[in-house]
């Protein structure tokens, strides 16, 4: 049986917090196997005083629906302590907001796909306690992708921004923890940091592996499926084609008014793309691109999770688009806090794969050239790793 560090708190996290005034950043999806949420285990532990509460991108428990809604902070309608927004006026804590704070626990249940924000978040509070000599403990969880798939560009240096702040691939094969231990050497940050390591995980689990209860990271992260062909659909977000916002299966579907989609899956039937299947699967949006219109969409439907390659299947998809419909643009800034770099090169790692879909580039040397990326960051990896395969 896995169990998180949060499962552990008792034995792990509490003799850390001892007699310490402490933060917390967290979600909804911040619970243990009893659904009991770390803000609740930290308030009512006899161990430290609960100050300051801090929450991602969505709100604290994921109020806020789309992309770019910005929500302020509050205070704790039980516990009377301050709530606040990293995800509003300010996306990294500031010194007022830690001035009571003497150690800082994150947890956060991230989803193995680099421009999902929750981790970048951490890395602008692991930089904000450097500075304040603040301990950050990070409470570890499962990549739901488990910890061997690995797919897409790695993130160069001059496409850093909000959506991603560290040379690792788009498909990461990391855990939050890893991930952490990474940033802090790599990118400089040098903070006293501690892993509250998981028990019983192995690389190759996947979330269904694991026994742990889907309690969904953000709005339209509703199960294991969307967050299997997210790495590659989330690039959907950069161009004029819906992800499936406004419908139950967001980033599973995708589709525009425009599409012939009944080409577009006759030609990546013929591709034979490992480890999936398309299906014509129209929608009408109730919000986000495309509201109140018929879109002609399709559904992927993964099959072999072993075999799939989310990064790669996505782009065949987009390839297939722009050369049947003619109509795929890709959106230009602001994204994301973003207001000169291109939305989706900073989605994908840099231009490269934006350009092979816009022209006769090919998909499979871009494939090649992530595999080379992707074989010399195992070896970089190998320090940070934290589980066996």
């Amino acid at each position: 049986m896995v169990t998180t560090g949060l499962d552990n708190f008792n034995r792990l996290v509490l003799p850390l917090i001892r007699n310490k005034k402490t933060g917390v950043l967290c979600h909804a999806s911040s619970t243990n196997r009893e659904f009991k949420h770390i803000i609740d285990l930290v308030y009512h532990s006899e161990s430290s005083v609960l100050e300051a509460i801090f929450g991602p991108q969505h709100g604290l428990f994921g109020q806020t629906q789309d992309n770019m809604i910005e929500w302020e902070g509050y205070t704790h309608h039980s516990y009377r302590v301050p709530v606040f927004s990293l995800y509003g006026k300010t996306r990294k804590p500031t010194s007022e907001m830690l001035a009571n704070t003497e150690i800082l626990i994150v947890d956060l249940q991230d989803v193995g796909t680099r421009p999902y924000t929750y981790v970048w978040t951490l890395k602008h509070c692991m930089e904000a306690c450097a500075v304040k000599d603040i301990p950050v403990i990070v409470i570890d969880r499962p990549n739901p992708l488990g910890g061997t798939k690995r797919d897409g560009a790695l993130l160069k240096k001059e496409f850093y921004t909000f959506v991603g702040g560290a040379e690792i691939p788009l498909c990461h094969g990391m855990t939050i923890g890893e991930i952490a231990l990474f940033m802090n050497e790599k990118e400089d940050i040098n903070c006293s940091l501690t892993i509250i390591k998981m028990e019983g995980w192995q690389r190759a689990m996947t979330w269904s592996d694991t026994g742990l209860p889907w309690i969904l990271p953000s709005p339209n992260m509703p199960s294991i499926n969307t967050a299997i062909v997210y790495p590659g659909m989330v690039l959907v977000e950069a161009m004029n084609i819906s992800e499936g916002r406004g419908t139950t299966l967001p980033f599973e579907l995708c589709g525009a008014p425009f599409l012939e989609i009944n080409k577009i899956i006759a030609e990546l039937n013929k591709m034979k793309i490992p480890g999936c299947a398309f299906r014509p699967h129209n929608f009408i949006p109730t919000f986000h691109k495309f509201a109140g219109e018929y879109c002609n969409g399709m559904q992927i439907h993964v099959t072999d999770n072993e075999l799939y390659e989310p990064v790669y299947t996505a782009a065949c998809i987009f390839k297939k688009i722009n050369k049947i419909s003619g109509s795929l643009e890709f959106k230009n800034p602001p994204y994301e806090y973003e207001d000169e770099l291109m939305p989706f090169d900073i989605l994908s790692g840099d231009s490269l794969l934006r350009k092979a879909i816009s022209d006769e580039g090919s998909l499979n040397h871009e494939r090649e050239r992530w595999k080379d990326e992707i074989s010399n960051f195992n070896k970089e990896f190998e320090e940070y790793s934290l589980y066996k395969s």
